[in-house]
């Protein structure tokens, strides 16, 4: 527990805000984001809606050395695929859109999958997939719950529907920093690992393959993709683990019931 910070009711509220601005960038997106656009285009389009309409600061810009606001993984891209000028959406895509905002000194970090056009029932069905595997992640979070209950709900999930989990890459804590303790896991034996506490901020973000779980990094050292080419889909949420359960820090309008 050491290198894990908890967070205090008054910090969570700051990452609340953070998350709800983080959710409103997603809506902003949500009409442009079709047939036609450059990946480039949205990093642009984010990039102005973060820092001179929600005066917040893009956090993953400069991180590790890279330059742009988000990640556009398109298709069979696991994660971190960069914008690009010549990469335009057709229908048929799907795309993994990952942005993080900082405001007030705290972070947040979400990502959305978006299918454009006339999608195949198979992409569609991997993405859905993909989403209640998060969510069966999310909803095992609580006080006393422990992160090898939160992967074997995702991976459960997801093996059930004849999908792979992605094991190199992991939710991380975070909060003032965008990579923070402990590792989140979408794999894992219930009732193993570290013991949930609430204060704990962290992701969840399953990579969910079509395929076989085996991931390559292109030759620009930053692109993830799935070895055999199959599609790739992911989501992702920063959460907070509460006395009675969890709360959802960038919950977006559609996801409100």
């Amino acid at each position: 527990m050491a290198d894990i910070t908890l967070k205090t009711l008054e910090e969570i509220a700051i990452m609340r805000e953070s998350g709800r601005l983080l959710a409103s960038v997603f809506a902003y997106l949500d009409t442009r984001i079709i047939a036609g656009i450059s990946t480039m285009t949205i990093n642009d389009l984010a990039e102005r809606y973060i820092i001179d309409v929600l005066e917040s600061r893009p956090a993953s810009k400069g991180q590790y050395g890279y330059q742009y606001v988000l990640n556009t993984s398109v298709n069979q891209v696991v994660c971190h695929g960069a914008p690009s000028p010549t990469q335009m959406l057709k229908s048929g895509d799907i795309i993994n859109v990952d942005i993080t905002l900082e405001k007030d000194g705290f972070i947040a970090d979400s990502s959305k999958m978006y299918m454009i056009g006339d999608v195949m029932p198979l992409a569609k069905r991997l993405v859905d997939t993909t989403y209640e595997a998060m969510w069966a992640g999310i909803r095992t979070v609580k006080a006393g719950a422990t992160l090898g209950d939160v992967g074997h709900a995702i991976q459960s999930h997801a093996e059930q529907q004849g999908y792979s989990v992605v094991r190199e890459y992991c939710g991380h804590g975070i909060g003032r920093e965008m990579h923070e303790q402990p590792e989140v896991l979408h794999y894992g034996r219930a009732g193993a690992g570290l013991v949930l506490e609430a204060g704990m901020t962290f992701t969840i973000e399953p990579m969910i393959n079509q395929g076989k779980a085996k991931v390559k990094t292109k030759r620009d050292g930053w692109t993830v993709v799935t070895a055999d080419k199959k599609l790739s889909a992911q989501w992702e949420h920063t959460i907070a683990v509460t006395n009675d359960g969890y709360e959802v820090l960038t919950l977006r309008k559609e996801e409100i019931v």
